[in-house]
């Protein structure tokens, strides 16, 4: 069975556990998943021909959807999808999340009304942009949140603009910083030339945006990439950071962490926090889990594309589960 057949099927069984064993009408079904009612009916028309549906949800991605139902409650989330996986293996669980992600991305990207989407960066963004169909939408706008090269003037591998721009025929922004500069008054020169100020001021304006999630840790996403050495990794940490989106370092309760000497030489453009407009993050892995628990608590993130590990890691986490679970 293929990614895209199998990601069919597990939606089929999550419309099937919504509608059979959490009570959800097929509006509210379709609002919870970003789909079209008609697109939820046929979802259960399919678990239904495909014997999912019995006396009990037989299928792997029962347990997934209780999982989303108890992040979506406790953290307010418009949306959360949670993939099943049960391999140690990172490339694996990184095509699941892609899969999937790529699915509720292109729901955005759809529109016909011309929309502006902003975009983190990382190794699992990327691969979620991979796996998008060439949809024609030239009327989009796609601004990077992270600066595209780092410290030493290398490129940001991640950077993913333009390959957004590529599948859709979009025009792209590119924030013309360095993520993370030596000093505040260095930071002042990037921050305050016109070219960065346009994009900033554009961003600002983003109906939807699309992060990565990356923990803090010796050999981290951050310091893999050439941003931050090993000595800013260990003086994050003793600051108290457990993770970052785009840079900004988070405590255990989603707050920036208290290192002034970090945060003011940072250029990338925060997220923008409580956000009504849809922020999505596409992360996974049980290594993960505190840095995503991190972005949910402080409410940086109000959608999430995740797997059951990292998922569970949280639930259990925050007394979501019971026993039985």
């Amino acid at each position: 069975m293929s990614p895209r057949e199998a990601d069919k099927l597990d939606q089929a069984a999550r419309v099937a556990w919504l509608y059979y064993v959490a009570g959800k009408t097929q509006q509210q079904i379709a609002a919870a998943l970003h789909i079209s009612r008609q697109t939820a009916q046929r979802l259960l028309g399919v678990a239904i021909e495909r014997n999912l549906v019995n006396v009990h949800l037989s299928h792997r991605i029962s347990p997934c959807a209780e999982l989303e139902e108890a992040l979506r409650r406790r953290y307010g989330l418009q949306l959360c999808e949670v993939v099943p996986f049960d391999e140690d293996d990172t490339d694996s669980l990184r095509a699941k999340i892609a899969v999937t992600g790529a699915r509720v991305m292109e729901h955005f990207l759809a529109s016909e009304r011309p929309i502006i989407v902003a975009l983190g960066t990382g190794q699992t963004l990327k691969s979620v942009i991979g796996r998008l169909p060439v949809l024609r939408r030239p009327q989009h706008r796609f601004v990077n949140l992270v600066g595209t090269f780092a410290r030493d003037g290398s490129s940001n591998l991640y950077e993913v603009a333009l390959s957004m721009a590529d599948k859709t025929g979009s025009r792209y922004y590119l924030l013309p910083a360095p993520l993370l500069v030596s000093s505040v008054e260095e930071r002042i020169r990037w921050c305050d030339h016109d070219l960065y100020k346009t994009v900033a001021r554009l961003a600002a304006k983003a109906d939807v945006t699309f992060i990565g999630i990356g923990h803090i840790a010796p050999g981290c996403p951050l310091q893999r990439d050439g941003y931050i050495s090993q000595q800013e990794v260990s003086r994050l940490q003793r600051a108290g950071a457990i993770g970052e989106t785009s840079g900004w370092a988070l405590n255990t309760s989603g707050e920036l962490i208290d290192l002034p000497a970090y945060h003011d030489k940072l250029t990338t453009i925060a997220p923008p926090r409580h956000s009504k407009n849809p922020v999505i993050a596409f992360a996974g892995g049980r290594n993960k889990w505190e840095a995503v628990r991190a972005a949910l608590r402080g409410k940086w993130v109000n959608g999430l594309v995740t797997d059951e590990s990292c998922a569970r890691a949280i639930a259990e986490s925050e007394g979501l589960l019971t026993r039985s679970q």
